[in-house]
C-alpha cells in the first residue's frame, strides 16, 4: 500500500518508528441515559518485537480501544501511527487494504470457517488480497508450521482441539507477514493447558520473529509473558512494567 497522502510520523530515539502510536484518542457513545466517555486522550505507544498487555474491568473499554487500534473503528479524536504512518485520515476502503497488509487479528473465539481446511482458512486473507492459490498456499503451510501444526494443515476446524484452532487462527493472523497483531482475550476460550500453551507460541514470536502484539487480557498468566502490562481505567492507560 502506497503511503502517499499519510506522511510519516513518530520516530524513536535509534531512528526507527515504533510498531504503534496512538495519542490523545477519545471515544464516546451515546446511550439511553447520555453521552458515555469510554476513552480520554488516552495514549500508547509500542515497540516493535513487544508484547503489550491491556488489563482492565468488563466495560472499560478495552475492546474498544484494540478495535480503534486496529483500524476497525475509528476515534472521535486522536491519531493512530502504524510503523511512522498515520492511518486515522485514511478512507474506508484504504483502511480495508492497511488491514489486511499490515495487521493480524486473534479474537478469543477462533472463527475459522467450518467446511475449510486449516491451510485453507490461513490461505484466505492471502487470497481476498489478491495472492495466486500456490503461492497463497505455500505460504499457508510456512505458517502452520511456525504454529505447529504442519501435520494438521487438511484437517477442518471440528477435527481439532479448541488449542489447535486457536493456533490456526494465530497462523491465519500472521500469513500475510503484518507488522502488528491485536489479540482479544485470545486464551478465554481455552483450558489451562491448551491457554498455556498458546501463550508459549505468542511469547516465542516475539523472541524469535520480532513480532509485535497488543493483548486485551483478564488472563495473569497471560499478562505474565508481556514486556508491559498496561491498566485501562477512567478512559486511560496507567503502569509501565
Amino acid at each position: 500500500m502506497s503511503g502517499a497522502g499519510l506522511g510519516p510520523g513518530i520516530t524513536s530515539a535509534g531512528g526507527a518508528p515504533p510498531a504503534l502510536v496512538a495519542r490523545g484518542i477519545d471515544k464516546a457513545y451515546e446511550t439511553l441515559r447520555g453521552r458515555l466517555e469510554v476513552l480520554k486522550g488516552l495514549d500508547l505507544e509500542v515497540m516493535s518485537g513487544t508484547i503489550v498487555a491491556i488489563l482492565g474491568a468488563s466495560g472499560s473499554g478495552k475492546s474498544t480501544l484494540l478495535n480503534i487500534l486496529g483500524t476497525l473503528d475509528r476515534a472521535d479524536a486522536g491519531i493512530v501511527e502504524i510503523r511512522g504512518w498515520r492511518v486515522d485520515p485514511l478512507r474506508d476502503d484504504q483502511l480495508a487494504t492497511f488491514r489486511a497488509r499490515r495487521l493480524g487479528f486473534v479474537f478469543q473465539f477462533h472463527h475459522l470457517l467450518p467446511e475449510f481446511s486449516a491451510e485453507e482458512n490461513v490461505m484466505l486473507p492471502l487470497l481476498i488480497a489478491g495472492e495466486g492459490p500456490g503461492p497463497a498456499r505455500e505460504r499457508a503451510q510456512a505458517a502452520l508450521a511456525d504454529v505447529g501444526l504442519a501435520e494438521r494443515w487438511d484437517h477442518r476446524p471440528v477435527q481439532l482441539s479448541g488449542g489447535e484452532a486457536q493456533r490456526v487462527a494465530v497462523a491465519r493472523a500472521l500469513v500475510a507477514g503484518p507488522e502488528l497483531v491485536l489479540a482479544d482475550e485470545p486464551s478465554g476460550n481455552l483450558d489451562q493447558r491448551s491457554a498455556a500453551q498458546l501463550h508459549e507460541l505468542i511469547a516465542s514470536l516475539a523472541r524469535e520473529r520480532r513480532q509485535t502484539f497488543v493483548v486485551v487480557t483478564h488472563n495473569d498468566r497471560l499478562a505474565a509473558i508481556a514486556d508491559r502490562v498496561l491498566t485501562l481505567e477512567g478512559g486511560r492507560l496507567t503502569g509501565t512494567s
